[in-house]
């Protein structure tokens, strides 16, 4: 195997696409031409093993997940609200090679009176920023809902706040370690992001 390319193998695993290209143009050059000056092909291979360290520079941390550690695995549980009482059951679980933290979630609320029964699924995906700290969330549900959360932590707390949107409350979801098998999960609204209202509040046990 050409050197040229089995380093191409190597930088391409942490490279962004602009320099990979860049990469991949340099290094074609390189095999492709017999016919350059020694110092021409010095300054080439030295171009090469720069954009190699620029790579690795720009390359993304890998994920922490202490902060999380307590949250993962399997839970059920139930909780009260604007909805209703509802029992459902929700897990934790990193994905993609550690890459992403992924949870899914399904509630069910019963009948009761004129309120048909409804059960809630959801799907959410915390993922790190650059330097590896897990700072932002995406949640999807089959209700159609897309909210996009910041992430803060406190010692025995984790809390995801949505971002501001003209005409749309602010959302955040608190998780609460109560003890090493039980955590309180409470989702709460507010219209200016400081008062907040508790829309649903519910306790739940570790299963596995």
């Amino acid at each position: 195997m050409h050197p040229g390319i089995e380093y191409l193998r190597l930088v391409e695993t942490k490279a962004s696409s602009k320099l990979l290209i860049a990469s991949r143009r340099l290094i074609t050059t390189f095999i492709g031409i017999s016919n350059l000056s020694k110092a021409m092909k010095t300054k080439i291979i030295l171009t090469i093993a720069l954009f190699g360290i620029l790579t690795t520079s720009f390359g993304q941390q890998s994920p922490n997940w202490d902060k999380w550690s307590w949250l993962m695995g399997e839970w059920a549980g139930e909780g009260t609200g604007q909805p209703g009482v509802g029992g459902g059951t929700f897990t934790f679980k990193t994905d993609l090679n550690k890459k992403i933290l992924v949870r899914k979630g399904q509630t069910e609320f019963p009948a009761t009176g004129d309120k048909p029964a409804v059960i809630h699924k959801d799907l959410m995906i915390i993922y790190p920023d650059y330097k590896g700290n897990p700072s932002k969330a995406i949640y999807f549900d089959n209700e159609g809902h897309t909210i996009n959360y910041s992430i803060t932590y406190a010692d025995k707390s984790i809390s995801l706040t949505s971002d501001k949107t003209p005409n749309v409350p602010v959302f955040r979801l608190t998780y609460t370690l109560l003890n090493n098998e039980m955590v309180n999960t409470k989702f709460e609204m507010s219209q200016d992001g400081e008062k907040f209202s508790t829309y649903i509040e519910g306790k739940s046990k570790k299963t596995k």
